[in-house]
């Protein structure tokens, strides 16, 4: 038991951890049934980390969640830290677009209180289930005052990883978020938390798009995959609708001869391209051809948080140069 403990708000938003099957192997065609109460109380434990406040924005698979959502998220966790008597936040959120939703948070919310991202790769009723000890190290981590300053973590089998750098890599497995090349965080093992390294890009309270989601919606920006043999229809498709593109371009943000096209047709159009890479690892680095097709180098980034960036970037600004700035900074 831990004297004076700290207060920890959960908001809950359904995915696997909230899932139930009809039978203890079944892995996949699950439910989302379980509400926030639901999952604190199957983990009694609990009880002796924090006292608890819950909020349940939505229960629903992750790929279901939308703009709208997503604001009321960040809302209700902006809400949750700027009360002096909460301590921290841990979110219950699906895996199959957490990252998205970690790195909005990591560039919106504006605290230095701890924000934590969990979830399960297999549903509660399954044999060895993974939410349950899941959600026990996310609240241990959030009321750890070691976590202060770290902007938005995601807690997954074990291990602390930095909502900038952590991505969904195995459709499957516990084992499924892991960090790139820059590495986790830290590790943490029932109520044991430590701490080997941290972002110094900005974040959190020190980002240039702190508390935007108060500011309506954000404009729309499309993702295009290139590959082989592809062609200029899905650029034209989003020239029209979007403001933004981000491309996950081939090796480190190769344009194959269609997507110089379809840059070209952006360019002309005032749609911003942002160059990323369908790779998962490495660098997308500015070059000769930023200048040629007037696109923007996506460096570390994926193609999901690029295209986060790009849509908070694209509500402050159509300036290239600053947009070019901000990928560079964060």
């Amino acid at each position: 038991m831990i004297d004076n403990k700290p207060r920890i708000a959960i908001v809950a938003t359904g995915g696997t951890i909230a899932s139930t099957a009809a039978d203890k192997t079944q892995l996949a065609d699950y439910k989302v049934s379980a509400g926030v109460s639901d999952l604190v109380a199957a983990v009694p434990a609990l009880e002796s980390l924090a006292d608890f406040e819950f909020e349940q924005i939505c229960n629903i698979e992750s790929h279901g969640i939308d703009d709208a959502v997503l604001m009321r998220i960040a809302q209700a966790v902006q809400r949750f830290c700027d009360r002096s008597d909460i301590d921290g936040v841990v979110i219950t959120h699906g895996t199959d677009t957490l990252e998205e939703t970690a790195f909005f948070l990591h560039l919106t919310v504006d605290t230095t209180k701890p924000i934590v991202l969990v979830g399960a790769m297999r549903p509660g009723s399954a044999v060895s289930a993974d939410g349950p000890l899941n959600l026990f190290h996310a609240v241990a981590v959030a009321g750890n005052p070691t976590s202060h300053g770290r902007g938005v973590l995601v807690v997954m089998n074990d291990r602390i990883a930095s909502a900038r750098h952590v991505t969904k890599g195995h459709a499957n497995g516990v084992d499924a978020f892991v960090p790139t090349e820059f590495g986790y965080l830290g590790l943490v093992f029932g109520r044991w938390v430590q701490y080997h390294s941290r972002v110094e890009l900005p974040h959190t309270a020190n980002s240039d798009f702190k508390r935007a989601f108060e500011q309506g919606n954000l404009p729309p920006v499309d993702v295009i995959y290139d590959h082989q043999g592809a062609d200029t229809h899905h650029y034209r498709a989003s020239i029209g609708c979007a403001k933004g593109i981000v491309l996950a371009a081939t090796g480190q943000g190769s344009l194959s001869p269609q997507a110089k096209q379809g840059a070209e047709m952006a360019r002309d159009a005032g749609v911003v391209i942002v160059r990323s890479t369908r790779v998962w690892q490495g660098v997308v680095r500015s070059s000769e051809k930023d200048d040629r097709f007037g696109t923007v180098a996506g460096y570390t980034l994926n193609p999901a948080k690029a295209r986060i960036l790009l849509r908070l970037a694209l509500r402050s600004t159509d300036d290239l140069s600053q947009i070019r700035a901000w990928f560079t900074r964060y």
